[in-house]
């Protein structure tokens, strides 16, 4: 860290730097943070609720908090302390709610983000990014199959390994969510990833679309 930003944060510098500054508030608080990887800007958190990003200010001393998830970045607030920013951290890796995040640490501001979430924007945005880059251009018959179904483009959609992924929640890496691989001759390969003995199955076209439905939407 330069002379400048040491003086801004001499309790990042003291340490070594942010990931062991920010393991060190989280033990002296008692929070879980999870492990804490370095960025080329700052550090990122995996969580169940998407990666957090802690990013700390150049001019100021000021650590900015963002959420990242395939395809979207949003700010969700920054603070000049440490100690506060790692508890809300920890809160967030936690699931408190959103109503409780932002009533608990007055520096987050949720109500954007909540909103976009709640209007469903990163699931457009993912399946408008899918759709249109070239990187995914082998995936497009199949993506276009299940983005012209209404219940189907509600699920957001990543690609792993040359298989379309569709995720109930996507801030939640554990939901229900299910891998397909298109083979040839109008056949498919499914599973349901993380059920218990989970294991590829062929699915004719056919019966793709309400196979997929029922797998994502049954109680």
């Amino acid at each position: 860290m330069d002379t400048h930003r040491a003086g801004l944060y001499p309790d990042v510098a003291a340490p070594g730097g942010l990931v062991a500054a920010m393991k060190e508030a989280a033990r002296l608080r008692g929070c879980d943070i999870g492990p804490v990887s370095p960025t080329p800007d700052g550090v990122a958190i995996e969580t169940a609720r998407g990666y957090v990003s802690v990013d700390p200010a150049v001019e100021e001393r000021l650590f900015r908090m963002g959420i990242r998830i395939p395809g979207y970045d949003w700010a969700i607030g920054s603070t000049d302390d440490l100690g506060l920013l790692v508890e809300a951290v920890a809160a967030w890796r936690q699931g408190m709610s959103f109503d409780e995040l932002e009533g608990g640490f007055q520096f987050l501001e949720l109500d954007e983000f909540t909103r976009a979430l709640e209007s469903g924007e990163p699931t457009s945005s993912q399946w408008s990014d899918l759709l249109s880059t070239d990187f995914y251009r082998r995936q497009w018959n199949l993506l276009r199959r299940f983005h012209a179904d209404e219940t189907l483009r509600c699920f957001f959609p990543t690609v792993s390994h040359g298989a379309v992924r569709l995720q109930v929640d996507r801030l939640d890496g554990v939901s229900r969510q299910v891998l397909v691989a298109e083979l040839e001759g109008e056949r498919y390969e499914v599973v349901r990833v993380g059920e218990p003995g989970a294991t590829w199955v062929e699915v004719p076209s056919a019966d793709l679309i309400a196979c997929l439905r029922a797998f994502l939407t049954e109680q």
